[in-house]
């Protein structure tokens, strides 16, 4: 029992990390805009974050994405300690990229070590090879989609508003940057509070033999994974929104509205279809799609192929971080 409190506060803790950690995906282009201050930006992504439980639980009807995520691994390979090394894993590689300023995925961090500490305790057999590539997919998929998307938005909103007047223009769309900020928010709440709820599931499944599905997890599960989420927000991550508001485009609120519309429509449609994405990677292929229609000069290829690279090698590292976590609590008797 007491394995299980450490694991859902470990669990929690993360979830905050991951909020201050993604706190720049929601925030990076209306900030740098400067339609609303840091502090300002921080609070109406939060206040979004925690809106999104209300739509999964009485909207949507269910949470599909935590229960993708509690299947990466094989049932008869879920322990208590795999879970234990997964998140301390998740935990340390979160920091050290938050403390780099790197815009690393913290999705695919809490998969990759959850997946590396089963591997460490059952071999490759214990992982989900379908889910674990399906998931993986998403590394290239999610980004070129919000590239696609942000770039017809763009080109759509230049040909209906070539006429307007550009001081007008720029005042309807800072406005309208409040709206596409909030509904990027929401699909950062819905997409990365569920990963945390379906390791705590599969905690709860193992060590307390109460729950059989994502259906039966208590309220108090999404409730406080979608409140720290909301905190870890408030709290900000400011190194991360220098990367993405500034160093990969010039962003006007035009394109900031573009941006986020675009990354918010992916999101959604990865939750439609249940499959656990990343919001760094959404966002970013998002603000490229927008560079990119002005022209492909605008956008700072450097800095993206250094982000790109950071994303593919998140999984293997969080997976080969949690292999040695799990060995080291194998030698503390933890196993």
């Amino acid at each position: 029992m007491t394995l299980l409190i450490l694991i859902i506060c470990l669990a929690l803790i993360f979830d905050y990390i991951n909020g201050f950690h993604d706190a720049a995906n929601s925030i990076a282009t209306i900030v740098s805009t400067k339609v609303l201050s840091p502090f300002q930006a921080v609070l109406w992504a939060a206040f979004f974050n925690f809106v999104a439980f209300f739509i999964a639980k009485y909207v949507i009807g269910e949470f599909g994405i935590a229960n993708t995520v509690a299947k990466t691994v094989l049932e008869d390979f879920i322990t208590l300690p795999v879970i234990l090394a997964g998140l301390l894993a998740a935990i340390g590689w979160n920091l050290f990229t938050w403390w780099k300023g790197i815009p690393s995925s913290s999705s695919h961090t809490l998969i990759g070590g959850f997946a590396g500490a089963a591997i460490a305790y059952g071999g490759f057999n214990a992982i989900h090879t379908g889910v674990i590539l399906k998931i993986a997919s998403f590394i290239i998929l999610a980004p070129f989609i919000g590239m696609l998307m942000a770039s017809i938005i763009t080109i759509i909103i230049m040909n209906v508003c070539k006429k307007a007047k550009p001081a007008k223009a720029e005042a309807w769309f800072r406005r309208l940057q409040l709206v596409s900020s909030g509904l990027f928010s929401i699909g950062h709440g819905l997409n990365d509070s569920q990963k945390v709820m379906g390791i705590i599931a599969a905690a709860l499944f193992v060590g307390g033999g109460k729950v059989g599905s994502i259906t039966e997890i208590p309220d108090w599960v999404p409730l406080a994974c979608f409140s720290m989420i909301a905190l870890g927000t408030m709290s900000g991550g400011w190194r991360i929104v220098k990367t993405m508001g500034t160093k990969i485009t010039k962003v006007t609120p035009l394109e900031g509205f573009a941006a986020e519309t675009a990354g918010a429509l992916t999101l959604y449609l990865t939750e439609y279809l249940k499959i656990p994405v990343s919001t760094t990677h959404t966002i970013t292929g998002a603000i490229i799609g927008v560079g990119a229609v002005k022209r492909l000069s605008a956008v700072r290829w450097g800095v993206t192929v250094n982000l790109m690279w950071a994303w593919v090698i998140t999984i293997p590292i969080s997976a080969l971080f949690a292999i040695i976590v799990y060995y080291l609590l194998t030698l503390l008797g933890i196993s």
